[in-house]
């Protein structure tokens, strides 16, 4: 078997050809290429860019079809046109997926000074959807407008007033659970498109330190399957090596109790992976 990832075919083991993370189920796996499309020819049908594109994706707005053998992504007919049948399309759709960058624009959005509305981020109340890393290095959060106004439609008393005592210590010992939060989210909308055991593992294993991966899973050819399934890097990871190191440390785990809890997942992961493995020979050693 041949597992499709970003940027290459990777064999694994033992395991049987099926569609890919995201693929829905049915018709679309086994779609014939005259039914699929192109994933600039759907953004332009969809009238999204690419980027919104990407993240109605990750958001389960739009179910991707089965890649390209070079990777590329593709949807099935069916599904474009099912998304543009929806009632409010396009501006529905836009307002979805619309996201503001940065302390300045995420004010703006809740009407609030910066200063506030990075506290309530880095405290946990907003959580980011994504991120980019600009010219100097830095992390720059995305978040969805959709949300933010949200936010201030239900806690529009924290818009207003003094900062309550977990979030004064938290500041004060200068904490930021912000890409904390991100990875939850991030690990929690991978999930909701797979039902693979051994996909649902390689999502876990890919948030937790190496050596944590290597304890949980000593056997090598395991390891092989789960670093052939992990999912690929978010849209908007850069490429260039000094930012890629930046936005890296934003895909691990890294306080104690938040390893633990990733662990705990993927022992429970890899127990049904390695049963459905022993009962019906589908995905890594037997």
């Amino acid at each position: 078997m041949r597992v499709e990832t970003q940027d290459r075919a990777v064999a694994v083991p033992d395991a049987r050809e099926e569609s890919g993370p995201g693929a829905p189920a049915g018709p679309a796996a086994g779609a014939s290429p005259e039914a699929l499309v192109g994933g600039v020819r759907a953004a332009r049908e969809l009238g999204l860019g690419r980027g919104e594109l990407a993240r109605a994706v990750q958001l389960g707005l739009v179910r991707a079809g089965p890649r390209a053998p070079s990777g590329a992504a593709r949807f099935t007919r069916a599904e474009v046109e099912r998304v543009t049948a929806a009632e409010g399309f396009p501006e529905a759709l836009r307002a979805r997926v619309e996201t503001v960058a940065g302390a300045d624009a995420g004010a703006e959005v809740l009407g609030v000074g910066p200063s506030r509305f990075t506290r309530l981020a880095r405290c946990g109340h907003i959580t980011p959807i994504g991120y980019r890393i600009n010219r100097y290095r830095a992390v720059v959060w995305l978040y969805l407008t959709v949300e933010l106004r949200a936010f201030a439609a239900r806690d529009a008393g924290m818009l207003r007033g003094t900062a309550p005592p977990e979030d004064r210590e938290l500041i004060a010992a200068k904490g930021d659970l912000r890409p904390r939060t991100w990875r939850e989210r991030h690990v929690e909308l991978l999930l909701r498109r797979i039902g693979d055991p051994w996909e649902r593992a390689a999502v876990l294993a890919s948030v937790l330190p190496t050596d944590e991966v290597r304890e949980a899973v000593p056997d090598p050819a395991e390891r092989i399957v789960l670093a052939a399934l992990a999912p690929p890097p978010p849209y908007g990871h850069p490429r260039i090596p000094e930012a890629a190191v930046v936005a890296e440390s934003l895909l691990r785990a890294r306080p104690p109790d938040e390893i633990r809890w990733y662990r705990a997942g993927l022992d429970f992961a890899l127990t049904g992976a390695r049963g459905q493995s022993k009962s019906t020979g589908e995905r890594g050693p037997t």
